[in-house]
């Protein structure tokens, strides 16, 4: 049974119907420091398990994402579009206007009883952080990890968030009965750069303890450098300390991937580029003359940086896209996309 909490600002009487939801959404707000000016809404899905299309390069078919938009705010995320879907914008909204699926681990469930479901691996965070921050007041995760396990189906989790750690438990146990990783999103160390970037994220050396303690208790768990951003945070003196203690974390694969501006994401970003650091504005608005992508040789250069330190056979991105892959991952059902970080 979903568990509501006390300290509410907004009543139980205020709805808003969005878009693909049959039912309206409760609206909520949380007296939290971390919550001012955020609303969450409250939905109920019809399925939770989003297919990924075949023509996809994604090494997995099947992702879950209990909440849509993020606060933790990062001004690169892939993400931010697929708020227009639910007549939300990508810019504010997407970090201030949370949706919800509170009935995520029971529908889990059910899907994964089907006699149709064939066990398949599934992928979480793959489009917004499953442990931001609301996690710790909905616990949604606990929930989806009980099912996994009672399903005994393969899985992995990518976040920005040690978050994860409350769960671990519930990893062991998955791992008992089938094969389960995690992956930490670390794009730099350099504390102006991580402040800028990813404003409402964890700690990037918190994300490297949760590593080493996964690590350490069996979870095979990896690091994803990314993004890459030219001049910001992907200078030596930045990536050589970082790959150095995440190697200390025992990370079982470093992977490293370029900045990628697709959609309204190009104008949120050069907006706060134009704010932020002018002195890129010309280098940038060069390197994606073309479209979304930087210029194959400057993602090989970039990708290079992180290859170095992981080239041995331990070090791979394993169940994520490569470092130069030009891929995303897709869309949930009504065309809803879903992209990495």
């Amino acid at each position: 049974m979903f568990v509501r909490w006390s300290n509410l600002t907004i009543g139980e009487e205020e709805q808003r119907h969005l878009p693909g939801y049959r039912d309206p959404a409760a609206v909520r707000r949380f007296e939290a420091p971390e919550a001012l000016d955020t609303r969450f809404y409250e939905v109920h899905a019809k399925s939770v398990l989003n297919r990924v299309p075949e023509k996809s390069r994604m090494p997995f078919r099947w992702t879950i994402n209990p909440y849509r938009g993020c606060a933790h705010a990062c001004i690169f995320c892939f993400a931010r579009p697929t708020h227009k879907y639910l007549d939300f914008d990508a810019g504010r909204d997407f970090e201030r206007e949370i949706v919800v699926k509170v009935n995520a681990p029971e529908v889990l469930r059910a899907e994964l009883a089907r006699p149709s479901w064939k066990h398949e691996h599934v992928a979480m965070g793959t489009n917004t952080d499953p442990y931001q921050w609301v996690e710790g007041r909905y616990r949604l995760m606990e929930g989806i990890w009980e099912a996994l396990r009672d399903a005994a189906n393969p899985c992995s989790v990518l976040t920005k968030s040690p978050l994860l750690l409350r769960d671990l438990k519930l990893m062991l146990e998955i791992a008992e009965r089938t094969s389960i990783t995690a992956c930490l999103s670390i794009p730099t160390l350099d504390e102006k750069a991580w402040r800028a970037t990813e404003p409402h994220t964890p700690s990037p050396r918190a994300r490297i303890e949760a590593v080493a303690e996964l690590n350490r208790a069996g979870i095979p768990t990896g690091v994803l450098i990314a993004p890459l951003m030219p001049g910001i945070n992907d200078a030596p003196h930045q990536v050589e300390p970082l790959l150095e203690l995440v190697t200390e974390a025992g990370a079982t694969s470093i992977g490293g991937i370029a900045l990628h501006l697709r959609g309204e994401v190009r104008e949120i970003f050069m907006d706060w580029l134009r704010a932020q650091r002018p002195d890129l504005v010309p280098r940038y608005q060069e390197l994606y003359k073309q479209g979304a992508y930087a210029p194959r040789q400057e993602r090989e250069r970039l990708s290079r940086m992180v290859r170095r330190r992981g080239s041995n056979p331990g070090f791979r991105l394993a169940g994520h896209p490569s470092a130069d892959s030009d891929s995303e991952v897709p869309a949930e059902p009504q065309g809803r996309q879903e992209a990495l970080f």
